[in-house]
C-alpha cells in the first residue's frame, strides 16, 4: 500500500511501493526524491486499494478524495472517467498541461520516456459544444506535437466515447 500526502495541490510518496510501481506500470513522476502523482493517477490507486493518501496527518477517507481533489481541479469529473477507462484498458495514460491537452496516452506496455505518447487526448462532456474553432485548434496541437487528436466525449452515465483524428497525406 502507497502512502501519498496531499500537501496544497500535489499529491507525493516517498515510499518504497511507489518507487516500484513507478518502475512497474509509469504510475507517477520522479521528482527529486518523490514520487509525484497527478490527481486522476491517485484516485484511481485509490479505488484500486494500492493508495492511501493523508493530508495534515489524516487520512483522507475514500468519499471525500474526489470532493477535495474537485476543489482543486474542477474538471476532474470530466477527466476521471476518461483516465480510468484508459487505464483499465492497458494504456498509459499522463498529464498533456504543458500541450494545453488534458492526457497524452501511450501504446499498451510503452515505457514513458523510452517513447514518444501515440495520442493527446481533450476531454469533454457530451452537452458541451465543440465549434470548428475549437477543433482546429485541438488539431492543430496534436499535428505540432506529432501525435493523434484524441476527443473523449464523457455522457450522463460516466461512459466515454473516443473518436480519434489522424492527419493523411496523399
Amino acid at each position: 500500500m502507497i502512502t501519498a500526502h496531499l500537501s496544497g495541490e500535489l499529491i507525493y510518496s516517498n515510499s518504497s511501493e511507489a518507487y516500484s510501481l513507478f518502475e512497474k506500470s509509469s504510475f507517477g513522476e520522479r521528482v527529486g526524491d518523490k514520487i509525484q502523482y497527478s490527481f486522476s493517477e491517485a484516485i484511481y490507486l485509490c479505488e484500486k486499494g494500492k493508495m492511501e493518501i493523508f493530508s495534515r496527518g489524516k487520512k483522507i477517507p475514500q468519499r471525500e478524495i474526489m470532493k477535495k481533489i474537485q476543489n482543486i481541479d474542477k474538471r476532474i469529473q470530466i477527466k476521471y472517467p476518461v483516465f480510468r477507462d484508459l487505464r483499465n484498458k492497458g494504456y498509459v495514460v499522463k498529464t498533456a498541461l504543458k500541450f494545453g491537452a488534458d492526457f497524452r496516452v501511450y501504446e499498451k506496455g510503452a515505457k514513458v520516456g523510452d517513447k514518444h505518447s501515440k495520442w493527446i487526448v481533450f476531454c469533454d462532456h457530451e452537452s458541451k459544444r465543440l465549434t470548428w474553432h475549437d477543433f482546429s485548434a485541438k488539431n492543430r496541437v496534436a499535428h505540432s506535437t506529432k501525435k493523434n487528436l484524441l476527443l473523449a466525449i464523457v455522457d450522463e452515465e460516466g461512459d466515454v466515447t473516443y473518436y480519434e483524428v489522424r492527419w493523411i497525406k496523399t
